[in-house]
């Protein structure tokens, strides 16, 4: 069986896994291909599917089994409402969703339509971070104790701050290391969040409310610290890297090199970097791909459960109201903004 999938959002990251999903994803097919712009029609032609201007062509089509969701962040969760409503499985690009209440839409629809639901979680598929967590189930670090997560961004950043909406940092940055947090740390429950964040990179973008430089402490209900930092200009280049210590001993995942090669010349030494997620996690990308696809093919519960996005973006919201009020915010109280 082929799983028949349609692309909604032909950007940058959605052209990227169109081409993964045509190229190296074993039992799938990539037939359509929805964006409002020129981009779907370029993309179209050159993976050989059709090109759509509205979600809704394709959801109705009984020759797509299933849709990878890359559009803005803030249309996510009704697509997914709409896309399991219509009997679609979903992959939805992270966040799912910017409000719990609509995280829970999503949730539920899908629940109800008994779809698989898929987040794009893709820490979670490198090598290094499945190896890592391998080990914990496995007992070897004992108990977690304290853990870490980077995401840097590679420099130097050119973005209009006045185009990127508020508080990117935390819930489409950020929400990768939240749910890396909680990867690392299983079966625990984030309880307590405490965030400072800056405009250290773009200082006079101040006014506009965009901030590209944070730092935020988890407390989970197994007494295991966390901490989450991001910038928005690495000027080596793109940087991922978790961290667990635990009563056992200490697991590191991720790397900033392109690869394990360091060169030793008469100028000191040198290591390549990646200018791109989408070249350091190549293999994580196209492996969540494949995970998404098996859990279709074989009826088998998602590997990255709408659940487990909810998590993430309960944290992110407690990180922003942190910011707001300077306070550590006790995540068992209602959070919204």
């Amino acid at each position: 069986m082929s799983v028949k999938l349609a692309l909604i959002g032909a950007g940058r990251i959605g052209s990227n896994h169109a081409r993964l999903i045509t190229n190296h994803v074993i039992g799938s097919e990539l037939v359509a291909v929805v964006d409002p712009t020129p981009n779907a029609e370029t993309l179209a032609d050159e993976l050989g599917a059709v090109a759509f201007s509205n979600p809704d062509d394709v959801l109705t089509r009984d020759d797509i089994d299933a849709v990878l969701i890359a559009t803005p962040a803030r249309t996510h969760a009704d697509l997914v409402v709409k896309a399991a409503a219509a009997g679609k499985h979903v992959f939805v690009e992270k966040p799912m969703a910017v409000t719990l209440e609509d995280a829970d839409r999503a949730i539920n629809a899908a629940r109800e339509a008994n779809t698989v639901l898929q987040v794009g979680f893709n820490r979670r598929f490198a090598a290094g971070f499945a190896a890592a967590r391998a080990r914990i189930d496995a007992g070897d670090i004992g108990t977690p104790q304290l853990l870490r997560s980077v995401t840097r961004d590679p420099g130097p950043f050119t973005a209009d701050p006045n185009k990127i909406p508020q508080w990117t940092i935390f819930l489409e940055t950020l929400i990768h290391d939240f749910d890396a947090l909680c990867y690392l740390n299983p079966g625990a429950t984030p309880v307590e969040v405490t965030a400072h964040a800056d405009c250290l990179v773009v200082p006079e973008a101040a006014g506009t409310g965009f901030l590209d430089t944070a730092v935020v402490t988890v407390r989970f209900d197994n007494g295991a610290i966390g901490t989450a930092e991001a910038s928005f200009s690495a000027a080596y280049g793109y940087d991922v890297r978790g961290e667990v210590f635990g009563s056992k001993g200490m697991m590191t995942a991720g790397d900033a090199r392109a690869t394990n090669m360091t060169f030793y010349g008469a100028e000191g030494i040198a290591a390549a970097t990646s200018r791109a997620d989408t070249d350091l996690l190549s293999d994580a990308y196209r492996a969540e791909f494949q995970a998404f696809v098996d859990s279709i093919r074989t009826n088998t519960p998602s590997k990255v459960p709408g659940e487990a996005a909810r998590t993430a973006l309960l944290i992110a919201l407690g990180a922003i109201r942190s910011v707001e009020t300077g306070a550590t915010i006790n995540l068992a109280e209602s959070i919204e903004v």
